[in-house]
C-alpha cells in the first residue's frame, strides 16, 4: 500500500535467518520499523475483550487472575493444532492489519525515505495483502538458522527444527512466495557482508 509516495518494505524470512538484525541496521539508517510479532503480543493487553473473544472461539479460559492472556496455554493448544491455529488468527491478524495501518499514517508525518513491516508470516496471510509495495526475503542455510535460533532462545537445537518444520507445514510451499520477492538477502557471512547488502538495498530503494 503506497501511501503519499512513501514505498513500503516487507522484511520477511524464516526462524533464525537474521530478518531483525537486518531490519535493525535498516532502522540505524533511520528507516522506521513495525515489528509486527511485537505489536501482536501487545495487542493482548491493550485491545479491550481480545483475551475474552479468544477464550470463547477456544471454548476455554485463556485469562490469567490479573485478565492477562495465558500466553503458555495459548501456545500449547495453538502450536500443533492448524484448526485453532487459524480461529485465532482470523481474530488477531485483522487487529494487527488495522494497528500497522494507524502506524503507517502515523509515521509519514514525518516523510521517511520509506517504511518497513517486519512479519515472517506477511506474505502468507492474505489479510496483509495491500500493506506493502515491495519484498525483501532474508535467508540462510538450515543449519546456520538453527543454531542461531537456538543460542537466541537458549533451547536445543532439536527444539528448534520443530519449529521450523511446524513453520514450514503451517505456511506452505516455499515456491508459493517466490514470485512476490523483489530482493533477497543470503546472510551467510559476517556482519559486515550483511551491511553492505542492507546497503545496496537502500540505495535501490531510494535511488541514491
Amino acid at each position: 500500500m503506497r501511501t503519499d509516495g512513501t514505498v513500503t518494505l516487507a522484511v520477511t524470512g524464516g526462524i533464525g535467518s537474521g530478518k531483525s538484525l537486518v531490519c535493525s541496521l535498516f532502522a540505524e539508517k533511520g528507516i522506521p520499523v513495525c515489528d509486527t510479532d511485537s505489536l501482536a503480543k501487545g495487542l493482548y493487553d491493550t485491545v479491550p475483550g481480545l483475551v475474552g473473544r479468544i477464550s470463547d472461539a477456544m471454548g476455554i479460559c485463556l485469562s490469567l487472575p490479573d485478565g492477562r492472556l495465558d500466553r503458555k496455554k495459548l501456545a500449547s493448544i495453538v502450536f500443533s493444532d492448524m484448526d485453532r491455529l487459524a480461529v485465532l488468527e482470523s481474530i488477531v491478524h485483522p487487529e494487527v492489519r488495522d494497528s500497522v495501518v494507524r502506524w503507517k499514517e502515523k509515521m509519514l508525518a514525518d516523510r521517511p525515505e520509506f517504511l518497513i513491516i517486519e512479519s515472517a508470516i506477511i506474505l502468507r496471510k492474505p489479510v496483509f495483502s495491500g500493506l506493502y509495495d515491495k519484498v525483501l526475503y532474508v535467508d540462510a542455510p538450515l543449519r546456520l538458522r538453527v543454531g542461531r535460533a537456538a543460542l537466541r532462545d537458549s533451547c536445543p537445537q532439536e527444539k528448534i527444527m520443530e519449529r521450523v518444520l511446524s513453520q514450514q507445514d503451517m505456511e506452505g510451499a516455499a515456491e508459493d512466495i517466490s514470485g512476490k520477492i523483489d530482493y533477497i538477502i543470503v546472510n551467510d557471512k559476517d556482519r559486515a557482508f550483511l551491511e553492505g547488502e542492507v546497503d545496496k538495498i537502500y540505495r535501490k530503494i531510494v535511488k541514491k
